[in-house]
């Protein structure tokens, strides 16, 4: 079997804040930008490679109840409805490009004991970003 990963998505609740972040901190690429009845759809990737996040509008997603809608906005004001983990080959001068922009540092590079070390920052909608050495 051969299967890769195409595209994941991560909730943003301000397209230019998530934008900025993904495109101007972490140098993604914007690959698509697409507004419907007052919401943005921002695909981002890192350059020359072919996997892609998705920023979407949460209030978006089909079937959720007020209430669900709630959580979700209070989960990701606290940082704890989505993460995604991200690799460089230097953690440390990653680390200090992005501290150097003022995103939300989290955790300064660590030795985790299970054998990783990684970094660990919050996107502008709270999503947990953790950056490991590869």
């Amino acid at each position: 079997m051969d299967i890769t990963i195409n595209q994941t998505y991560l909730p943003h609740n301000d397209p230019d804040a998530a934008i900025a972040f993904y495109r101007d901190v972490l140098g993604f690429e914007v690959r698509n930008d697409v507004g419907y009845q007052g919401m943005r759809w921002i695909t981002v990737g890192p350059i020359g490679q072919p996997v892609s996040i998705v920023l979407y509008p949460p209030e978006a997603t089909p079937g959720l109840t007020d209430d669900e809608r709630r959580a979700v906005t209070e989960m990701m004001a606290k940082g704890t409805y989505a993460s995604i983990n991200l690799g460089t080959p230097d953690l440390d001068a990653t680390f200090a490009k992005i501290e150097a922009t003022d995103a939300e540092v989290v955790q300064e590079p660590t030795d985790q004991p299970y054998g990783v070390r990684d970094c660990a920052f919050r996107d502008p909608a709270g999503n947990m970003v953790r950056i490991a050495q590869s």
